[in-house]
């Protein structure tokens, strides 16, 4: 187990420089691409030009998967089946290429998160020192669990949501025996990342305290997050899913580029309507759990359409990137909301900023089948129980009324025989 320990060391290490040159880099090209803030510039720049940003980044990045298949967004899951039945190698280049990728789908305003690529190098770094230590084949998936937990962690800039994630998808097995591995990685990646990425910090934690105000108010937030699930997973099923493999089913050899056109336009739409519904969706929930901007009530409900829409396009115009932290921004959208109709319309006094907490996290809870990563992910966000509590009521209670409809793991509705 001193070979495990090391690797951990090593992956943990590696994983975070290179999740710190993705952030940043995300970041720069953002900053390129819209010459300055994108969501201070635009509105300012011509709409041609919003319209070319967006569909030439993502021609490209399906040019690059076309002559290199390892750069399309996979799975942590997908990832460690590939490698363990050697269906899948991966070489410098192919993460070289897949940081670049996603980096430019992001940065152009694809509204897909970077916890899926960080996964994914973190558990292409764990595959490359496992196999450089001469590890037994066995440990493999040990070794891809390391390496997804610490690029989780690295990105969020939160260690303990890291390994809770890479419990949840591919660890059940291996949480008695290697946990420590998991958090031994976790944490120095973490710290790595920590001194030059931002994490999500909630500014108004009560800590222990508890209101239990936020608590009733929570059964009212119940139906109202069910019904937004619902509008997302209807829409990416029965829309999306039909166009992708359908309609252009007769242009098979261009159906990749006429999606990637179609996408980008859409995605260009969208930021000239609102920068907010577009990108990946990290500085919104910022904003929102912050309440660091006003937006009205019309824009909050415009926006959470708008992200759901844009979530949506940007996976079938073959983005590379997850959709963890964009699906934290809906539910963050849909959380702020529902706290400003409680406030005009309900007899409670209420923050808005607390149910967009709860909302973020119940939203990728629910939608990834991640139940514990949600609670994790509250607690290590807010630190506060008011905001924790409700999470986890309603994570169990939506992912229960949402499993009635739809088969969560697989996204798409229950067929009635």
């Amino acid at each position: 187990m001193g070979r495990l320990l090391f690797l951990s060391f090593i992956v943990g290490g590696i994983t975070g420089g290179f999740i710190v040159i993705y952030g940043l880099l995300t970041k720069f090209l953002s900053y390129l691409l819209f010459l300055g803030d994108p969501f201070e510039t635009i509105p300012k720049l011509p709409f041609w030009y919003v319209y070319a940003v967006p569909i030439i980044s993502i021609l490209i990045v399906n040019y690059l998967i076309q002559k290199n298949e390892v750069v399309r967004e996979y799975g942590v899951r997908e990832i460690a089946d590939a490698i363990d039945k050697n269906k899948l190698s991966f070489k410098i280049k192919d993460l070289l290429l897949k940081i670049f990728a996603s980096s430019l789908s992001i940065a152009s305003g694809f509204a897909i998160g970077n916890e899926g690529p960080s996964a994914a190098i973190g558990a292409m770094i764990a595959d490359k020192v496992h196999e450089f230590m001469k590890l037994p084949k066995h440990l493999l998936k040990v070794s891809l669990s390391i390496g997804a937990s610490s690029g989780i962690a690295a990105i969020f800039v939160s260690p303990v949501t890291g390994i809770m994630f890479a419990i949840e998808n591919l660890a059940y097995e291996f949480v008695r025996d290697f946990g420590g591995y998991l958090i031994l990685g976790g944490v120095i990646a973490f710290s790595i990342a920590f001194h030059f990425l931002e994490p999500l910090i909630f500014n108004y934690s009560m800590g222990k305290f508890v209101e239990y105000r936020y608590i009733i108010v929570t059964f009212l937030f119940i139906p109202v997050i069910t019904f937004f699930v619902f509008f997302y997973l209807y829409l990416k099923d029965r829309v999306l899913y039909l166009l992708g493999l359908r309609i252009f089913e007769r242009f098979l050899p261009f159906r990749n580029y006429i999606l990637a056109i179609i996408g980008g336009f859409v995605i260009g739409t969208i930021l000239i309507i609102s920068p907010y519904a577009a990108f990946s969706g990290h500085e919104v929930v910022k904003i929102l759990i912050n309440n660091s901007n006003y937006f009205p009530l019309w824009m909050i409900f415009a926006i959470i359409v708008l992200r759901i829409v844009a979530t949506s396009v940007s996976i079938y115009a073959n983005a590379v990137g997850g959709i963890f932290v964009a699906l934290m921004s809906i539910g963050a959208f849909v959380g702020y909301g529902f706290g400003e109709i409680v406030n005009l319309y309900f007899p409670f006094e209420i923050e808005p900023f607390y149910f967009a907490a709860i909302g973020a996290g119940v939203f990728m809870g629910v939608n990834m089948k991640l139940p514990l990563t949600a609670v994790v992910l509250a607690l290590e966000m807010t630190y506060d129980y008011n905001v924790i509590i409700p999470t986890g009521i309603c994570v169990v209670v939506v992912s229960y009324l949402a499993s009635l409809k739809f088969e969560l793991h697989k996204l798409h509705l229950k067929v009635k025989k």
